[in-house]
């Protein structure tokens, strides 16, 4: 009976040995499954040049909630962000300034339109350099400058749109000669600030993040086509996950609210 009871006990210890290693090892493969899902991942984000303070600011936020996860932005004119995309450019969502750029890609395949959403909308201003004596008060004063900043407009949404409210207000024929084009409505913005030019066109949103120039009028929204500001998640991501997890944290309230801060508008 000894026997018996001393073999029993060995069994049930042996039970428990296992059991113990098992356990552990389950333990062991939980961590590495949970180092796995938090592997660090970058995703690559092209935005129109007018998002790039607001989006500082909403990726600071993203990546305090999801640590491993980097955001990396690469800013400039819709049109040619688009056009990269369209060559096989490794981006993983795309913010643009302009329906059509952004339709583009849908056309073409590389956007699903259930992956895609106009978030905000934007006004057209026209600013001149702080302190300026040239009187210009409206888009049909700009007969009086020399020099007009206006984005490229077969590149830049805001070129595009500004060169639209001038042909409708009968200004541009006189204004052709004399338009400084630049790559972007930063690089607009820029040749304002610094007086190289009497006058240019941006978004009302670029106007407000500079201490240096005025806005001198606002084009009615019957002048041109409606701004509208179109993200979406590019389907070929190769971090197709953590991209569709920031093109919902941007839609939230704190994006939201971020984003008309510094001026955009909710549609």
């Amino acid at each position: 009976m000894k026997k018996l009871n001393l073999l029993l006990f060995l069994m049930m210890m042996l039970l428990l040995v296992i059991s113990g290693c098992s356990a552990n090892e389950q333990t062991k493969t939980t961590k590495v499954q949970k180092k796995l899902d938090q592997k660090k991942v970058e995703l690559t984000i092209s935005a129109a040049a007018s998002l790039q303070d607001a989006l500082t600011d909403i990726k600071a936020d993203f990546e305090n909630v999801h640590p491993n996860i980097t955001l990396n932005f690469n800013f400039g004119a819709s049109g040619a962000l688009q056009q990269q995309i369209s060559q096989g450019a490794p981006v993983d969502l795309f913010f643009s300034a302009a329906k059509d750029k952004f339709q583009k890609l849908v056309q073409d395949g590389l956007i699903e339109k259930k992956n895609g959403t106009n978030l905000v909308g934007n006004d057209l201003v026209l600013v001149v350099p702080k302190g300026s004596k040239k009187g210009i008060k409206t888009f049909e004063d700009l007969t009086k400058v020399d020099k007009l900043a206006l984005g490229t407009p077969e590149s830049v949404p805001a070129g595009q749109y500004g060169k639209e409210t001038l042909d409708k207000l009968n200004v541009w024929k006189a204004l052709e000669g004399k338009v400084v084009y630049a790559k972007d409505v930063r690089q607009v913005l820029t040749y304002v600030e610094t007086n190289n030019v009497d006058a240019g066109i941006v978004y009302k949103t670029d106007a407000l993040t500079s201490q240096k120039v005025e806005i001198a009028a606002t084009a009615n929204d019957n002048t041109h086509e409606p701004i509208i500001y179109p993200v979406g998640v590019i389907k070929n991501s190769t971090h197709l996950k953590e991209a569709q997890l920031f093109y919902k944290y941007l839609r939230n309230d704190k994006s939201k609210k971020t984003l008309e801060k510094y001026g955009f508008k909710d549609l």
